[in-house]
């Protein structure tokens, strides 16, 4: 099998292995704990925060660690709903969030806060003047994806900040699928709050995190909890810790190389494609606003669910969007956000590279989409 669902998540570095294992045996101590060995585990645990603070970008004392991406975003908009800038109930968030933010958003709802929902334009992209003219007086809360997770685009969160700020608004940022892709150290400082997570970058899973910036009066949601200064309860998984840290430091150190190759990988899929490219949407943004390793397409006339099952016949994993939106049975959150047809928006499929990706692959799985179409299309 010849796996094309990165984005979804990835395997565990050997590396990192090697760190879990080593933590896991040998600093197996409870940081809470005052003996040596707790000591020994909480003095990892403040090595593993520190590493992570300089790779982002922001302050040691703002990083607080989660069981990964879902719960970093719960808890995230929960501590900035528990320390607004100024009153009001009144949040404003992307269309295409991922389902654990708008899980959150629908709770929300029944306890009298008001959501708007921003659409994306053509290029998946917000826009961010319509954002601007969705802004009340009780406005206190915007969240938007850094990168979408389903077609890749990279949205202006650095102008979203500014205009967050002059309305003192709280901004989150879910930064799972750009943690570990593009160099955020410009972006983290600028937001109230970000979530990121382990598995996406060859960590383990269970494993994630939340900045808040410590200028942020916030409120515990779980009373009681002692760990992470209360921010979640529960004895912190150290060898998980380390073990995204060490994949963090890796992929961090080849930011540059891993753009190049997805940046000639996409372009070479997209190549194959040609026989078959007026039935074929990519959607996609500008090179500068476009993740290069997610590739969000539809074919026309032929159902993703599909088209998935019959690359998983022919020994290729692809998928139809995110993980979470696939369990629900439910097309593709981008797909609504675009505006697209129903029947478009069951057309949707998402290829995401990674890096065991090759040429070669890329090349033959381009070649085994067109098989299928030409074959779909000669059917009686």
């Amino acid at each position: 099998m010849i796996y094309f669902d990165f984005a979804a998540t990835t395997p565990l570095d050997h590396e990192a292995a090697e760190v879990y294992v080593k933590v896991a045996t040998d600093y197996f101590g409870n940081t809470q704990s005052l003996h040596d060995l707790g000591g020994q585990a909480q003095s990892l645990l403040e090595n593993c925060r520190g590493e992570l603070a300089n790779i982002l970008g922001v302050e040691k004392k703002g990083l607080y660690f989660t069981s990964g991406g879902s719960e970093g975003n719960f808890l995230a908009i929960e501590a900035l709903l528990s320390a607004p800038l100024k009153d009001g109930k009144h949040i404003i968030a992307g269309m295409a969030e991922h389902t654990s933010v708008h899980g959150v958003l629908n709770r929300l709802k029944k306890d009298g806060y008001e959501v708007t929902l921003i659409p994306f334009d053509a290029n998946g992209l917000i826009n961010v003047e319509l954002l601007q003219q969705s802004i009340r007086p009780d406005t206190i809360l915007i969240t938007l994806q850094h990168v979408n997770s389903e077609i890749g685009t990279i949205q202006p969160i650095g102008e979203i900040s500014k205009i967050a700020k002059a309305s003192q608004i709280h901004l989150h940022s879910d930064f799972v699928q750009s943690f570990g892709k593009i160099n955020s150290q410009t972006i983290a400082p600028l937001v109230s709050s970000f979530s990121f997570s382990g598995h996406k970058i060859y960590g383990p899973k269970g494993i994630g995190g939340v900045y808040i910036n410590p200028g942020t009066a916030w409120k515990a949601f779980f009373p009681g909890g002692s760990h992470e200064n209360g921010f979640r309860p529960g004895t912190l998984n150290i060898p998980a810790i380390a073990a995204m840290t060490a994949a963090a430091q890796k992929i961090a150190g080849r930011l540059d190389e891993d753009h190049f190759k997805y940046s000639l990988l996409r372009k070479a899929f997209i190549k194959t494609l040609e026989p078959i490219k007026e039935q074929v949407t990519i959607y996609e943004a500008d090179e500068d606003r476009q993740l290069s390793n997610i590739i969000g397409m539809g074919i026309s006339g032929i159902e993703g669910q599909w088209m998935m099952l019959e690359c998983n016949r022919q020994g290729f994993a692809i998928s139809t969007g995110s993980a979470c939106q696939i369990g629900m049975q439910t097309p593709a959150k981008v797909t609504e956000a675009l505006g697209l047809a129903q029947d478009n928006a069951k057309e949707f499929i998402r290829i995401s590279l990674g890096y065991t990706s090759t040429t070669e692959e890329i090349f033959k799985l381009g070649e085994t989409i067109v098989r299928i179409v030409e074959s779909f299309k000669s059917r009686p």
